[in-house]
């Protein structure tokens, strides 16, 4: 059977607050990035884990049958080593997209550090109040 158990990195998820500040868009962004970089290593793990069984389940499945007993029983565990490997290709599958969901994550983190790092940095560091979005738009 398998070790895994149900992940719990105590990570919050990100409220969807509508709190667009710099500082809070970048925090977000990086439990973002933490929790799929996370869940991409936890599904590699869980596939590792089924392709594992998967083959020991055919290997009990020979046993089965080297042991003459009902033929319903192997065919019976070769189906579950099938439905395993199977299992295990779609969680591959989801893994790769974990991966790339995170990799677009970090991205977008650095394109927006990117874009207005600079603007944060001077908002952030003058004594005086910064108009509200919008202000000069009349």
């Amino acid at each position: 059977m398998s070790d895994l158990t149900p992940g719990g990195t105590g990570m919050a998820a990100a409220p969807a607050d509508g709190d667009n500040r710099y500082k809070s868009v970048q925090s977000k962004l990086e439990k973002l990035g933490t929790a799929m970089d996370d869940a991409g290593l936890e599904l590699e793990a869980l596939r590792r884990s089924m392709k594992a069984n998967a083959a020991h389940t055919h290997d009990v499945a020979g046993d089965i049958e080297n042991a003459d007993l009902d033929a319903k029983f192997v065919e019976m565990t070769n189906l579950v080593s099938v439905a395993l490997g199977g299992a295990a290709v779609e969680v591959k599958r989801l893994c790769d997209s974990a991966q790339e969901t995170a990799d677009l994550t970090w991205e977008a983190k650095r394109t927006h550090s990117r874009l207005y790092g600079a603007l944060d940095d001077i908002r952030s560091n003058r004594p005086e109040k910064t108009p509200r979005p919008g202000f000069f738009n009349r």
